[in-house]
């Protein structure tokens, strides 16, 4: 059977490819990443400019060798939310700007003294299930109606959530050359255009938009309370930006933390948060989706993520580019996430196969059990007006274990 060609990260792509790759990492991210400044309430151009500013910037501080497209995160959701309600987005802001500034410290921390403890707080068989429950935590969301999910209680709905991962899945190992590799892409426009067919697109945001909009910028404004609320998302952020750079090495078959570093990598995800936060925009974090997006069609380029960051930047100005985003079912958006998610998932468990983790041991049965049951329990813990659930959760219980385990091997007191 042919083997399918990877086009390596520092690899360029003709420019009749590089534009429709760029796209399908564009329409990937799009509804999550507007998603959060709906929830937010604010203007989704500025996201979308810093988006795509945050990625260049990230590629710059990367030298080009970390593949990753930065959206907008929704670890900040909850005390963002509570900060809004109380004083207003401006202050929500300046907690960004904070944990930003501290993950750049964290970065400094990583540079000084490198990345060996890494394994110490997260051993493979926690992060393997910390890294898989990044897309299987978000797994209901391709079922759950609206901008981001598949309504699926009627029957056009189903039909055009069927045919977007249909294509999906079977083009992936059916598509020859150059189709071989947009097999989202493809399964977009066929999942859009049945969905045209059925009278489900309504194109009442193309017809009220127009030719150029401008971004709305807000400076950030600082309350120590607001930024004590907002701060115990460092822990939560620089979990996930690990995890996603070890599924990204594992996709791409480089190891990204030592080259170009993960001191590099934090830097970049966490400064352009802080920019974000300062001029009016959410918190950044590199996105899962791009990563599924990767992992399906093997086409790793940075040229293609820098592309969809200009195309990122240009929606932010250009009126019937971001309306035309905007109107794509849910149904579509769903499909394909519905495959994306996942990916990331089996990412996840790859790791603990390619680590070869030995599950005789009852320490590594413990701490992946654990870490799977805190993960997709439901379970939520609330400390002040932070609640902890879900994959956050599941990263911090499997911080706490390993360390325990970790000083209890030391003392001799383990049984294995």
């Amino acid at each position: 059977m042919e083997k399918k060609r990877q086009i390596q990260v520092e690899e360029k792509v003709p420019i009749g490819q590089l534009i429709p790759l760029s796209i399908q990492h564009v329409f990937a991210m799009f509804g999550a990443s507007v998603l959060v400044p709906i929830l937010f309430q604010i203007n989704p151009g500025i996201v979308l400019l810093m988006n795509g500013l945050g990625t260049l910037l990230f590629i710059l501080l990367t030298k080009g060798k970390a593949p990753a497209y930065l959206g907008s995160s929704f670890a900040f959701l909850t005390p963002a939310l509570v900060v809004i309600g109380s004083m207003g987005f401006e202050y929500a802001q300046g907690g960004f700007v904070v944990v930003g500034l501290l993950g750049c410290v964290l970065a400094f921390v990583v540079w000084k003294f490198g990345t060996a403890w890494i394994d110490v707080v997260l051993p493979p068989a926690a992060m393997g299930p910390v890294v898989a429950l990044i897309g299987l935590e978000l797994a209901k969301n391709t079922i759950t109606p609206g901008s981001t999910g598949a309504d699926l209680t009627s029957a056009p709905h189903i039909a055009v959530f069927a045919v977007t991962p249909g294509v999906a899945v079977f083009g992936s190992v059916l598509f020859r050359k150059f189709f071989s590799v947009i097999p989202l892409l493809v399964a977009m426009i066929c999942g859009y255009l049945t969905a045209v067919c059925l009278n489900l697109v309504d194109f009442t945001p193309l017809r009220e938009t127009g030719l150029f909009t401008m971004p709305q910028f807000h400076l950030a404004k600082f309350d120590g309370g607001a930024i004590l609320t907002i701060l115990p998302v460092i822990l939560v952020i620089a979990t996930e930006h690990i995890g996603h750079q070890v599924v990204t090495s594992k996709i791409v078959g480089r190891d990204l933390l030592k080259n170009p570093g993960l001191h590099r990598s934090l830097l970049g995800d966490n400064l352009s948060t802080a920019i974000s936060g300062l001029v009016g925009s959410v918190p950044t974090t590199t996105y899962g989706e791009n990563i599924g997006v990767m992992a399906v069609t093997g086409v790793y380029s940075v040229q293609v993520i820098a592309g969809a960051a200009v195309i990122s930047i240009l929606m932010a100005f250009v009126g019937p580019l971001s309306a035309f985003i905007n109107t794509i079912p849910g149904d579509v958006i769903g499909g394909i996430t519905f495959l994306l998610y996942g990916m990331i998932g089996t990412s996840g468990l790859r790791i603990l196969v390619d680590k070869k983790v030995d599950y005789a041991k009852n320490r590594n049965l413990i701490l992946t059990s654990v870490v799977f049951v805190a993960g997709l329990s439901g379970l939520t813990i609330t400390i002040g007006s932070v609640s902890i659930t879900g994959m956050t959760l599941a990263a911090v219980t499997a911080v706490i274990i390993s360390l325990i385990f970790y000083i209890l091997d030391k003392a001799k007191l383990m049984n294995d």
